[in-house]
């Protein structure tokens, strides 16, 4: 009876542990299912190749797929980094190109604004030529007595020494010029011109191409014209004076850089 308590206990001791290995397989098993899922989940194309050659692992007994895992994270973790620097490089050296170009865009139109002022204020044309700094570009407005008689588009002697003026101040800037010209609402109706948009886009036309003929070092192909008729107002059409204003041509330097 003791021999048979004595073999029992002996029988415990040594117990089969077998059972070990189909439960490790099954650890393996839900670690490569768990990667192939989170691999499926992910729109990059690299992690989807790693966490394939990590389910090939799994299967072969790596135990070293996490250890490889955290090496892959680090190094997308460095590339993106570098990456962001990199834009970061990219975008702050164009930020700066950029404001540079603005900055010497806008050294370039006040140096033709402050001649044009030097011009009005040398020929007292200060009630009939203005100029304002836009954020389109630098605006010269001229009243229409000032380049023409009433009703026509021929350019009188005044507005031919402007003219020739602008192309002198014209030559030395790369931007895109447009002329435009503007009447009041008083309709016209002759021979000439059968309504405002034939008179407003006349002159546009001859005033610019008279800057042109003045300079021929001047391209062509950056100058437009344009005529907008009574439909762009500057002041009230109800007054003399706002009818005096709504009378004129218009010269647009335009901003390159904006």
């Amino acid at each position: 009876m003791a021999k048979k308590k004595k073999h029992a206990a002996h029988h415990e001791e040594h117990m089969d542990e077998t059972w070990l290995i189909p439960y490790a397989d099954l650890l393996t098993l839900l670690l490569a299912l768990f990667i192939v899922l989170f691999a499926v989940s992910q729109s990059d194309q690299k992690k989807i190749d790693f966490m394939a050659r990590a389910f090939i692992s799994a299967f072969h007994g790596n135990v070293a797929v996490f250890d490889a895992m955290k090496a892959r994270q680090y190094e997308e973790n460095t590339e993106k980094e570098t990456n962001k620097d990199s834009m970061e490089n990219i975008t702050g050296s164009t930020g700066l190109s950029k404001a540079i170009q603005q900055q010497q865009e806008n050294n370039q139109l006040n140096n033709v604004q402050q001649a044009i002022r030097e011009y009005i204020q040398k020929n007292n044309l200060s009630g009939d030529i203005e100029s304002i700094m836009t954020a389109e570009g630098l605006l010269i407005r001229i009243k229409d007595n000032a380049l023409f008689d009433t009703g026509k588009a021929d350019i009188r002697p005044e507005g031919r020494k402007l003219g020739k003026e602008l192309a002198t101040l014209l030559s030395g800037i790369p931007q895109r010029v447009e002329v435009t010209g503007h009447t009041d609402n008083v309709p016209i109706n002759n021979y000439d011109f059968p309504s405002n948009w034939e008179l407003s886009a006349r002159r546009a036309v001859n005033f610019m191409r008279y800057i042109l003929e003045q300079n021929p070092g001047l391209q062509p192909e950056r100058f437009s014209a344009a005529g907008y008729g009574e439909y762009r107002p500057v002041a009230s059409n109800a007054t003399v004076e706002g009818r005096s204003q709504n009378r004129r041509v218009e010269v647009l330097i335009q901003r390159t850089y904006r």
